[in-house]
């Protein structure tokens, strides 16, 4: 591990190591722009940072607000420096839309501001358990009044339309006028990309009484957001309360005036409903009306409560439950708890590298999704696993058009993208990765080897499978130099340090798998529902001559090997550039994507992210463990982990091959990156791969579980920083529970008929006479 992670590891935590709850124990002005991160609520459909109610004049701002719905984006032209043919014309870009969150507190005519008065006591917490935002403060302002405010903010996920807010004052030395200033705010922009910044345009503003409605275009694009307040008072302050309330183009402003009484609590419960349309048709502002209405005749403790049934439910598929580490248990929680937050679940949206929780990458979908995340779904939610398969699916239009733009058949599925199309005007970063075609058809192929999902396949996986592996024949050649072997020149595997680069291992062997699975599938379907396969054979003009071809060049494709060093070669000429040592590199110029420029990394035997080494994960039963360790000896002192997606992967190979400390160490760094905030950007937004990768390395490395040829496979081991961890999977309509301490794993059939998999040798089946069995750990 680099000496630079080391030293970050060594860190104080950031937040006190709770089970369940990260909690801000005080307020410091300069962790505003991390909190708004790790504060973040979401629900899949829209997400907000975890900017305080009270609004800040410009010259105390130290936060970046924001709000956004996943998929709702405007474009802009892409500006090259020097233009090239058929490079992709305009990029996306997720739009910050209107901040329904802002309530301002005044005493009098004193507002509210942490950072004037006194505050005598503060507490936030993300409330993992429930999936709730609480805050409590007690505050005095200059003439010694104190309030104490409890504020309770959730992203409803049960109902993906609905957030809200309850905000209760309490005057605890005297008795007078308070103000709750309650506003919905139009008039916002972007804070990073965008050269236009100004991107929403109000096209109505309504007011009645405690209801207010803002409709908004987002420039060329055409999408129109439509937002519904409502606000509820309760009794004490409704009797004493006076109501003014102002309507902008862009802003709603409400005032709840009250006389106040000592000791007495004043609510306001604030329910808001959005929605968005893309097509004429389509009634935003009628829906949101009716998704508010609902939400207010259940009422917020309603509301309250589906959140904690809802959590109940995706907790007992998907909590990791760790002894003696509070540190990672807290983790395991946040992480899980944010991929919910950021997973779009109905096929028409994806996971963005930020989730929900940031700008940066401008909400962008990578393969970082069907690498990292999937896997998480597939074995725990995989509804969600095929919803997520479903919208690469529906891109298959732009994916066809994007293969085109290469001269190549089938699909090309872009690096970076929101409605499809290849977002990225860096082509030594986005289209030289050919890889992702292959991405997604071994995630299809995952989620299919988990739930045998036969009308997914049927439907809409084998068509992924096929036009994913006709861009490999368009795309390669037979190369006289490599044995007259079918090649790939000019690629980058996930390495983006070796971009242009021929015959990378990672690309070679995922296109052969790309083409022998897609072929496989479709014998398959073939055999089981010969309707279907001939349809989708007149569909996109496809014949048993090109299926053989499939089988025929998987067989002739080149895979690199180095018998003087006995190691996988990263590409044909990584292994002839120049030698680095990584820990020589000064700390200051780490990452080096930041501060070196491209032709110097381009020249050295420097590694951003595993490659090979994901590769020996996802293919593992293709290579010896003598190998895998060969290569990981080779590659890890050549890894700087610039990319947060590496360290996961390093941590999983490390525990198969026996390098328990250095599988701990990546391990840790992977679990609390953004809690701990250990590359200092989490900021930006969470790292949503990475959390998904966590579970990966606990799951995949720790416990050791694979999945060859359809078959179950685990290989337990049990951490020194651990007394027992224990998780649930899904595989093939039954539910596992895995418990794991020093010396045994306890596997418990929860639900299911039948479960069948293997630990190390000894071969191990469940069912309902048998429904748990404890197996020895091997040293």
């Amino acid at each position: 591990m680099r000496k630079y992670h080391q030293k970050k590891l060594e860190a104080e935590a950031i937040y006190p190591y709770q089970p369940w709850k990260i909690t801000e124990e005080e307020f410091l002005v300069e962790h505003n722009h991390h909190n708004e991160a790790i504060f973040a609520l979401g629900n899949g459909y829209m997400g907000i940072r975890g900017t305080l109610e009270e609004d800040y004049p410009a010259s105390e701002k130290t936060t970046t607000p924001g709000f956004y719905i996943n998929g709702v984006y405007t474009s802009e032209e892409i500006i090259y420096g020097e233009k090239a043919p058929n490079l992709p014309k305009d990029g996306q870009t997720i739009i910050n839309l209107a901040d329904w969150s802002e309530i301002n507190l005044y005493i009098n005519e004193e507002k509210l501001n942490l950072l004037k008065g006194n505050l005598i006591d503060y507490k936030r917490e993300l409330d993992l358990q429930h999936g709730v935002l609480k805050r409590k403060l007690i505050w005095e302002d200059r003439k010694g009044r104190q309030v104490e405010v409890k504020i309770i903010r959730l992203v409803s996920l049960s109902r993906d339309h609905i957030a809200a807010i309850r905000y209760e004052v309490t005057p605890l030395n005297f008795s007078g006028k308070i103000s709750i200033n309650s506003a919905i705010n139009g008039d916002v922009s972007n804070h990073h990309h965008l050269r236009d910044k100004k991107t929403l345009e109000g096209l109505k503003s309504e007011l009645d009484g405690n209801t207010g409605i803002l409709l908004h275009n987002v420039k060329k694009t055409n999408f129109k957001v439509a937002y519904v307040v409502e606000h509820i008072l309760n009794e004490d302050a409704e009797e004493n309360c006076e109501i003014k309330s102002n309507s902008f183009n862009d802003r709603i402003d409400w005032v709840f005036e009250a006389n106040a009484t000592k000791g007495k609590t004043c609510r306001l419960d604030k329910i808001v409903g959005i929605h968005h349309s893309k097509e004429e048709k389509e009634t935003p502002l009628s829906d949101a009306r009716a998704s508010v209405a609902r939400a207010v005749i259940s009422g917020f403790d309603k509301l309250v409560q589906e959140q904690t049934e809802f959590m109940r439910g995706y907790w007992r598929d998907t909590d990791v439950k760790i002894s003696g580490n509070m540190a990672l248990q807290q983790a395991f929680r946040f992480n899980a708890f944010h991929i919910l937050q950021a997973t779009g679940k109905d096929g028409m949206t994806s996971v963005a590298a930020k989730g929900l929780s940031g700008e940066h990458y401008e909400g962008h979908y990578f393969w970082d999704t069907e690498s990292y995340i999937l896997p998480f779904y597939a074995f725990q939610r995989p509804e969600v696993a095929r919803n997520l398969l479903l919208y690469r699916y529906n891109c298959l239009a732009e994916a066809r058009e994007n293969a085109k733009r290469m001269k190549l058949d089938g699909v090309l599925f872009p690096w970076r993208t929101i409605n499809g199309k290849e977002a990225s005007g860096f082509f030594m970063g986005s289209t030289v990765q050919y890889h992702i075609n292959a991405d997604i058809a071994y995630a299809v192929n995952l989620y299919y080897q988990v739930s045998r999902d036969q009308e997914f396949m049927q439907n809409y996986g084998l068509e992924i499978l096929i036009e994913t592996a006709r861009m490999w024949i368009s795309f390669g050649s037979y190369i006289a130099d490599h044995d007259n072997k079918f090649c790939f020149n000019v690629v980058c595997g996930p390495d983006e340090y070796k971009p242009g680069v021929n015959n990378n291992a990672f690309t070679n062997y995922m296109a052969k798998f790309n083409l022998k699975t897609a072929a496989e599938m479709a014998e398959i379907i073939k055999a089981k529902a010969p309707e279907k396969y001939n349809k989708l054979l007149n569909k996109i003009d496809f014949s048993q001559e090109e299926l053989n071809k499939f089988k025929e060049i998987a067989e002739d494709i080149y895979l690199p090997y180095d018998e003087e060093l006995e190691i996988t070669p990263q590409d044909d000429s990584f292994l002839s550039k120049n030698p680095i040592e990584v820990d020589s590199i000064p700390e200051a110029e780490l990452p080096l994507v930041k501060n070196w420029h491209p032709l110097i990394i381009w020249r050295y035997q420097v590694i951003k992210q595993a490659d090979v080494i994901l590769l020996m994960l996802q293919l593992g039963d293709q290579f010896s463990r003598e190998l895998k360790t060969k290569n990981y000896d080779y590659y890890e002192p050549k890894t700087t982990h610039d990319s947060s997606l590496s360290p996961a992967i390093y941590s999983i190979i490390a525990s198969e091959i026996g390098y328990k400390k250095q599988s701990y160490n990546y391990f840790i760094q992977t679990a609390r990156l953004d809690l701990d905030d250990y590359n200092e950007n989490a900021y930006q937004g969470v790292h949503t791969a990475c959390m998904g990768g966590t579970w990966m390395a606990l799951v995949q490395g720790f416990a050791g579980m694979r999945m060859f040829s359809g078959k179950l496979y685990f290989h337990p081991h049990l951490p020194e920083k651990m007394d027992e961890y224990q998780f649930r999977i899904r595989f093939r309509g039954s539910q596992l529970e895995v418990t794991v301490d020093e010396h045994e794993t306890n596997y418990l059939l929860i639900s299911g008929d039948k479960i069948e998999f293997k630990h190390y040798d000894q071969l191990i089946i469940l069912d309902k006479n048998n429904l748990s069995k404890k197996a020895r750990n091997e040293k």
